[in-house]
């Protein structure tokens, strides 16, 4: 009885593993998907044809080594590449589709939020997207290896793409195909990135340059991190405590915890940035020889600036750790503050615990509305069906490959600072959230400050700031604003 029983149950495990391959099996070889729509924008009606699919990356032996899945949007009647822009767009991670930039702020349709952002209650809408760059640019969406619908090719293994090198390589010979495939050598072209999406965007700049000899005329940074050191919350590390100060005030001040004088957020933003990098850095660096006046004084600032206790602050030793803050800042209405998005509550289990539960700003907000929309969409309106799941934000990526940067930061402003200098013509967006602290806007600006660029050359550079987060488009006020910083970027990037 036992023996049948282990035959069974061997003959069960074999038969879920062979599903599971299944599903995880990729029709490479199905011809695009091609639909056609309209939309009104600013009452101009602009016709446009949506290509949804793969392309397969081959070695020269034309072996199959990833089928990348994609969805670009081109405007029509349009006989000249050359006087219409393309935009190559992605989000971050490591294991980020292109979920987020494509149904929350570039593409023709988006999900409908509340205008603060916040999710509303399921099912889903998918509505027009008045606020999308088809009417500057096309748009293509890609997926890097093992998100979204995008796969290595039988036989390939996933880590052959999941690291720094390898993932800039596979996006870059992506790029370099689309653009030979779709006759768009000659187009002006464009990356637009958010989160790890900058930093595999600096790491195109040059790869693009060197490795094809393909020239970009702008980089949209959405969120921007390019130096790692900071905001890697190390032993040691002291950069990351300062640079995230400011946005510590800003999300304290949204709360309402700072002292009723503060009623201008940029000009409480200033002071702050100005106590971070001048007494604050300076104390840091003195560590245990701090005097008990410096202390006094590090103790009754940062409790002005963060809304935290003064017990607290001194138990952390005036260093204050991202999920710290998160969950200390509303402990005492029993709530914590978001990461993505530090406007979010959210409620957690253990309200005497030292990090939050889960992100109420990624979580509880966008995560099922994105999902929804996302896989709805690509078959009901693209006519596009494919059965495998749809990684949204996936660990399978992991552990990511930074052996480039074996025992130091990754660091990719040299990178971009290079590609600019060769190419003097490409321009910059870099596009901040008060409230991210994902990504800081304070690191983002010291990093820039810390690039070295030659001041010829720094006029390319332009940063926008937002009243919003990570995601700054789900805040409509933030999104009506960001299309008109992109608007003017493109007609800028593009004025020879």
């Amino acid at each position: 009885m036992k023996k049948h029983l282990l035959i069974f149950k061997t003959f069960l495990l074999v038969l879920i593993i062979n599903q599971v391959i299944a599903q995880d099996k990729i029709k490479s070889d199905d011809p695009l998907s091609v639909t056609k729509h309209k939309i009104s924008i600013n009452g101009k009606t602009i016709n446009y044809t949506a290509t949804t699919g793969y392309l397969i990356l081959r070695e020269e032996s034309g072996k199959a080594r990833a089928n990348i899945f994609f969805v670009a949007y081109t405007k029509d009647g349009v006989t000249d590449p050359a006087t219409r822009p393309i935009t190559y767009s992605f989000n971050g991670g490591p294991g980020s589709s292109s979920v987020w930039l494509h149904m929350g702020a570039l593409g023709p349709r988006r999900i409908q939020m509340t205008d603060t952002g916040e999710s509303e209650a399921p099912p889903y809408k998918v509505i027009d997207n008045e606020y999308t760059w088809l009417d500057e640019t096309d748009l293509v969406f890609i997926d890097p290896v093992t998100t979204g619908y995008s796969r290595p090719a039988e036989g390939v293994e996933g880590k052959e793409f999941h690291g720094y090198n390898e993932d800039i390589a596979s996006v870059g010979d992506f790029i370099r195909l689309y653009t030979s495939q779709f006759e768009r050598w000659s187009s002006p072209k464009f990356l637009a990135g958010e989160s790890y999406g900058t930093t595999r965007s600096a790491g195109l700049s040059g790869y693009l340059q060197d490795r094809h000899g393909l020239y970009l005329n702008g980089i949209v940074l959405i969120s921007s991190v390019l130096n790692f050191q900071t905001i890697l919350f190390d032993k040691g590390n002291e950069l990351p405590f300062a640079l995230y100060l400011p946005t510590y005030s800003a999300i304290a001040w949204y709360h309402k915890k700072l002292s009723p004088e503060y009623t201008d957020l940029k000009k409480l933003l200033s002071e702050v940035e100005q106590f971070a990098m001048g007494e604050y850095s300076i104390l840091l660096m003195k560590g245990d020889k701090l005097t008990d006046a410096e202390k006094q004084s590090l103790t009754e600032k940062l409790n002005r600036y963060t809304g935290l206790s003064k017990e607290y602050i001194q138990q952390t030793h005036y260093r204050i750790e991202i999920l710290r803050f998160t969950k200390e800042l509303l402990r005492n209405e029993g709530r914590m503050s978001g990461r993505l998005d530090g406007r979010f509550k959210g409620i957690d289990y253990d309200n005497a615990g030292e990090h939050f539960e889960f992100d109420p700003s990624y979580n509880a907000a966008i995560y099922g509305p994105y999902t929804t929309a996302i896989n709805d969409y690509v078959r009901r309106e693209l006519n596009y069906e494919n059965d495998l799941p749809y990684e949204v934000l996936t660990g399978r990526v992991h552990p990511w490959n930074y052996t480039n940067v074996q025992n130091r930061y990754l660091n990719v402003t040299e990178t971009l600072r290079q590609s600019m200098t060769k190419n003097p013509f490409l321009k910059i967006l870099v596009c901040n959230g008060y409230y991210d602290l994902a990504t800081p806007y304070f690191a983002t600006d010291y990093t820039f400050n810390h690039m070295f660029l030659d001041k010829s050359l720094q006029k390319n550079i332009k940063m926008t700031f937002y009243e919003s987060g990570h995601m700054m488009y789900i805040h409509k006020p933030s999104l009506i604003q960001f299309r008109k910083d992109v608007n003017t970027f493109y007609k800028e990037s593009l004025t020879r």
